[in-house]
């Protein structure tokens, strides 16, 4: 029965001992070591950013300044997605193509005008 299924989210909880995996609901990526590293180093950078945000903001800060730190930390949010976007056009989305899929080029093309606002 197709409906009995059990669907396990890898990123949740470890899946359950069992005879046979579960199906998992969640995709993943499996990216190089510098990618990974290069990733999690922009958003370090941005996680300290949104602090100092709220501490100037606990600080009473003028506005104006706040404002400054946020529209930088929005900079490199925006970074971070052009750089995972350009990852993920380089491996996942040609990769795909080169399978002769174009499913995943679909799901970007659904996903920019999202991305675009």
């Amino acid at each position: 029965m197709e409906n009995d299924k059990k669907y396990v989210c890898c990123s949740a909880s470890p899946a359950p001992p069992a005879a046979e995996p579960a199906d998992c609901c969640c995709r993943h990526k499996d990216r190089t070591p510098e990618e990974y590293k290069a990733l999690l180093h922009r958003l370090n950078r941005i996680e300290g950013q949104v602090r100092g945000i709220r501490g100037m903001l606990e600080k009473d800060a003028y506005c104006v300044d706040i404002l400054i730190q946020v529209a930088a930390a929005n900079s490199a949010l925006n970074s971070f997605s052009k750089e995972l976007l350009a990852q993920h056009l380089s491996t996942c989305v040609a990769q795909d193509l080169r399978n002769g899929s174009e499913e995943k080029l679909d799901e970007l093309l659904r996903l920019l005008p999202r991305l675009m606002k």
